[in-house]
């Protein structure tokens, strides 16, 4: 299995879907689309085998997969939609409070450079509400920029640990994420990303403001930052329609395009298993 199908618990979350358990996920015939991206849904820099299937969120994704020669693509929707689907029934929090902010983050190849401090004074300026922070892993682990938030007020978490070749996934970060979301009326981020998409998804009116940051090396290929806002400006603001967030955010996670559990096993290779073949 190609080791990103794993980040944050994706090949767990479609196993379930599946009725295979809650064990370790069996391989995968191709590669899922780990976060929504404007190019072909494909990670620049990831060893990739060709002509094994892509497996992409949305119809968007797949076009312009094929308009750069990409094939062997299909789309089955993003696995936080079949999240949505097996969590369909759990009861409603009491009430939704205040929001949830994504601060834009690096990984282990590539740091964020940006004003946290200025960001922070912008936050506290545009949410009326109580504000949690979540901080991705690599920025949750760096003392300095936690405290800085931590001690602006904001009650700091973070969903876990995405994973880097098969080790140290968390396979509960996306329920984790789905919770939190869940508790909150607002999803804001200083660039449009995965994570206002699925708080869109999961009923938060969503927000994008603030300086975008910068990502060391980042890759222009497909227009970058620029690009995204000039695509998506309905999603731009401290205040945003949420009817067109709605239409918007099902069409780039696919939710339209989830598959029934029989289709999604053909599609995965998981045809043929049951259950007890899934190893704990």
């Amino acid at each position: 299995m190609h080791h990103a199908n794993h980040f944050y618990g994706h090949a767990h979350v479609l196993a379930r879907y599946c009725g295979l358990g809650d064990g370790h996920p069996p391989r995968i015939n191709g590669y899922i689309q780990h976060g929504w991206n404007i190019g072909d849904g494909l990670a620049p820099g990831h060893p990739y085998a060709e002509f094994t299937p892509s497996l992409l969120w949305s119809e968007q994704t797949r076009r312009r997969a094929w308009s750069v020669g990409r094939r062997n693509v299909v789309t089955i929707g993003a696995p936080f939609a079949y999240l949505l689907d097996l969590r369909a029934d759990d009861p409603p929090e009491p009430q939704r409070q205040g929001t949830i902010w994504y601060p834009f983050h690096g990984w282990e190849g590539q740091h964020v450079k940006g004003d946290h401090k200025e960001l922070i004074a912008r936050i506290r300026a545009a949410e009326p509400g109580p504000v949690t922070v979540c901080l991705y892993w690599h920025e949750y682990g760096m003392r300095r920029v936690r405290r800085l938030y931590e001690n602006a007020g904001f009650r700091v978490i973070c969903h876990g640990y995405r994973g880097h070749w098969w080790k140290d996934t968390d396979p509960l970060f996306l329920d984790k994420q789905l919770t939190e979301l869940r508790r909150h009326a607002r999803v804001a981020s200083n660039r449009l990303t995965s994570a206002i998409f699925y708080g869109i998804a999961a009923g938060c009116e969503p927000a994008v403001y603030g300086d975008p940051m910068i990502l060391a090396d980042e890759d222009p290929t497909f227009g970058g930052t620029a690009r995204i806002r000039r695509q998506w400006p309905e999603l731009h603001g401290e205040q945003v329609d949420l009817a067109t967030a709605v239409e918007i955010a099902r069409a780039e996670l696919g939710t339209d395009h989830r598959c029934t559990p029989a289709e999604l096993r053909e599609l995965l290779g998981w045809a043929n298993l049951q259950e007890d073949d899934v190893d704990d």
